[in-house]
């Protein structure tokens, strides 16, 4: 518990640091800072940060590092974030999901919230949400804020935040910085392997970036493992497993070697895990005829499969976790602990 307890510590420090989608380059500075403080080389590329040890092919893990926020897009006027930064499209051409819309209308009604410049990340003032409604014609949430009128279109707006370690959980904003802090303290345990740290994930952009890498510096087969955090409505459909693995997701079939090396791991370690995929399946088999069924998800290993012909391969690596896309979004201390575990048999770093 003692290590967690050093991974909580810097998750407390990230967690602070706004990186509202497409205005991460000040979230990327504090990693730099991180990372070489643990000796990580470092290096950025256009919407990737990558830190390296000394073998850099031997383990590669990818995580996130954007999370949902506001953009200012005129005077007193403010917008989700992610759907400005995907154009209020996804990558197929079709508009933003209304029900995906109305479903986070009402998350954030007298959230905190912080300005900065996204470069510097310098403060550019404090103030709540007042309140949120959906504009059909622009397909996109508009927020009300309190004392925010000061800024200037583009200032990216972050939700304020910090860590909550409770007797048996931790909770916060933790998509996804949670798990590139683990990516972070790897170095401090000695990981050679590489780690990268992309944006505009919650924009669905995130895999270009990655996929560029590759095409500039990979092998023939490149193997990845990205790390997340995966949504389940309530507590206890969470708790029903520590870990969180994949067979596929709505673009491509996964890695089948080494999604089966990570469940190995897991028996060895004695964690309990399940695939995301089934436990869709099994859910939209119950459903009544006429309702609509789940998706099986779009993942950024999917979709670098899908556009790579196979020369990226990889799975997924993901901590259950409720409240997800809020300030509430709450992951089990076991879990969290099941999750250091496997990263650190994974890299090597423990037999």
């Amino acid at each position: 518990m003692t290590e967690l307890n050093e991974l909580l510590d810097l998750l407390k420090i990230l967690i602070r640091e706004p990186s509202v989608v497409g205005a991460e380059h000040s979230f990327f500075r504090v990693l730099q800072r991180e990372l070489e403080e643990r000796g990580a080389q470092v290096t950025w590329y256009e919407g990737v940060l990558v830190a390296q040890g000394n073998a850099p092919f031997s383990t590669m893990f990818s995580a996130h590092i954007d999370r949902h926020g506001l953009v200012c897009t005129g005077p007193d006027e403010f917008q989700y974030a992610a759907f400005v930064a995907g154009n209020r499209s996804d990558l197929l051409g079709n508009s933003v999901s209304e029900q995906l819309i109305n479903k986070i209308v009402d998350r954030f009604d007298t959230t905190p919230v912080m300005a900065y410049e996204p470069w510097s990340g310098a403060y550019r003032g404090s103030g709540k949400i007042a309140s949120s409604y959906v504009c059909e014609r622009r397909n996109n949430l508009i927020f009300t804020l309190e004392g925010m009128s000061h800024l200037v279109a583009g200032t990216p707006v972050a939700f304020a935040d910090k860590l909550r370690i409770n007797a048996d959980s931790i909770s916060g904003q933790l998509d996804n910085v949670l798990t590139a802090a683990y990516l972070v303290h790897l170095f401090s345990l000695g990981f050679q392997g590489t780690a990268f740290f992309t944006a505009q994930e919650e924009a669905g952009k995130s895999w270009r970036y990655l996929l560029e890498w590759f095409r500039r510096f990979g092998n023939t087969t490149n193997r990845l493992v990205v790390v997340d955090t995966s949504p389940y409505p309530d507590r206890n459909e969470a708790d029903r497993q520590q870990l969180v693995l994949r067979h596929k997701d709505a673009n491509a079939s996964f890695d089948a070697q080494l999604t089966n090396t990570l469940a190995g791991l897991c028996q060895a370690s004695g964690v309990s895990y399940s695939y995301k995929d089934e436990y869709i399946e099994q859910k939209n088999a119950l459903l009544s005829p006429g309702q609509s069924p789940q998706s099986l998800g779009s993942t950024e290993m999917g979709r670098i499969i899908a556009a790579s012909a196979g020369a990226v391969t990889g799975t997924t690596l993901q901590i259950p976790t409720t409240g997800y896309h809020t300030m509430e979004e709450t992951a089990s201390l076991t879990s969290c602990e099941a999750f250091l575990t496997l990263l650190k048999r994974l890299a090597g770093l423990v037999s």
